[in-house]
């Protein structure tokens, strides 16, 4: 489990702010820090990482102390056993993919790990390729396997696929789920992709001015009940679940989540990700794929 308890102060959107945080992660949760830009998301990840020192506070990861303004503890970053992937992927340009990996590999690791890697993220025919030839999409993979490699208890990704598009980015959605799985990680994003978010995460931490103002599961924080009545508009389908003898489907429209009842002959050609029109016919919500 991860406690985080810290104070920082911070240069903010509107001046002066105190980050002033009491979070408790469950070992293994996969949590998303969602809120506006400057509300002190990326500082936190910093902080939790040692590559930022909270003023004030107490960090604890699965039971040793990391951080204590008190006692004067804060453990270095090279031995907080994390691993972090950043928007802008920081690879080695002059190294290869496969020796990019192998900086990574701690001294007494099995380079057995790093062929592991290759082939999970289906890097083994760009091994000796260096990042200036790789796509955005085949560089984010790179990265995160890098961070891997570490066998990080925490694994910290600040917006890594803000820059890539639909496709890629649902392709590496993918990627992320099956590593924290596989891996059984504790792991932290940052995203503003509420589609993205309600897929990978089990609880998010809404942040605004250094706060959180909001917390819980993705539905529990981002699903508005209220929306009813006559509308017509395009979305994208995040989750589709059988209730008895129909299914709900879950949409992202705009910044709004809706549920939607179907039935099975509205759902067969669905999948998560498909953008849909969510329309009223009769007052009851019917979902369209569009083509």
């Amino acid at each position: 489990m991860i406690a985080l308890r810290i104070q920082k102060k911070l240069d903010g959107p509107n001046g002066d702010m105190l980050l002033d945080l009491d979070i408790q992660i469950q070992k293994g949760q996969f949590v998303t820090l969602y809120g506006a830009s400057g509300a002190g998301k990326t500082s936190t990840l910093r902080i939790l990482s040692g590559l930022l020192q909270a003023e004030k506070g107490k960090i604890e990861v699965n039971g040793t102390t990391w951080f204590d303004s008190a006692t004067k503890v804060n453990k270095k970053p090279q031995t907080r056993n994390i691993g972090y992937v950043f928007q802008d992927y920081a690879l080695f340009p002059t190294m290869t993919v496969e020796e990019n990996l192998l900086f990574g590999l701690p001294k007494k690791g099995d380079q057995k790990e790093v062929t592991t890697l290759l082939e999970m993220m289906e890097l083994v025919d760009l091994k000796d390729r260096k990042p200036t030839t790789l796509s955005g999409g085949q560089k984010q993979r790179v990265a995160l396997a890098r961070a891997l490699v570490q066998k990080p208890a925490v694994l910290l990704l600040d917006e890594p696929l803000s820059a890539l598009d639909m496709k890629i980015r649902l392709k590496l959605q993918d990627y992320l789920l099956k590593v924290h799985k596989t891996y059984e990680l504790t792991t932290i994003l940052i995203s503003h992709d509420i589609g993205e978010i309600y897929r990978l995460s089990n609880q998010v931490f809404v942040l605004e001015n250094g706060k959180v103002i909001k917390s819980g599961t993705p539905s529990e924080v981002f699903l508005n009940d209220t929306i009813s009545g006559k509308f017509k508009f395009k979305g994208e389908v995040l989750k589709i679940e059988k209730d008895e003898v129909v299914y709900l489907v879950t949409v992202l429209i705009q910044n709004e989540v809706v549920k939607v009842i179907a039935a099975a002959s509205e759902i067969k050609r669905l999948t998560i990700g498909d953008r849909v029109i969510v329309a009223s016919k009769a007052f009851n919500p019917v979902i369209y794929k569009i083509e």
